[in-house]
């Protein structure tokens, strides 16, 4: 794998990751969605559209895609899909470190196995 690989690789999962745990916290902000009143979605879409959070998570998950897009022009697929799927430990460690919530030592015990599928894959 050469360094631009690499690096385009490490952009991805890092904006993947941070895509996912900013949407969550800002749709956690919003709340849970449970009705299908029309004045109540136009509620939750109004506080959606003014959601920091959600805005930059979108913004994160279109760099990992278009950068994904990008590295499938010159990398094998079969080495940047399973690279990419590291995005995993880092969204785990965000929901644990930043949305501050449990991670069970199953999910962990998933996490590391993706991290020795990941590592055989790169050899």
């Amino acid at each position: 794998m050469d360094l631009l690989t690499a690096v385009m690789i490490t952009v991805i999962v890092i904006a993947n990751s941070a895509g996912d745990v900013l949407i969550t916290r800002g749709m956690k902000r919003v709340g849970e969605i449970s009705t299908l009143n029309p004045r109540e979605l136009l509620t939750v879409t109004k506080t959606v559209i003014f959601n920091r959070d959600f805005h930059l998570g979108i913004f994160f998950l279109a760099i990992g895609f278009f950068s994904f897009l990008a590295v499938l022009a010159w990398a094998d697929m079969s080495l940047v899909v399973p690279a990419t799927s590291i995005v995993y430990v880092f969204s785990i460690l965000g929901a644990k470190f930043v949305l501050r919530e449990e991670v069970t030592l199953l999910r962990w015990a998933g996490t590391l196995f993706v991290c020795a599928g990941v590592f055989l894959i790169c050899l």
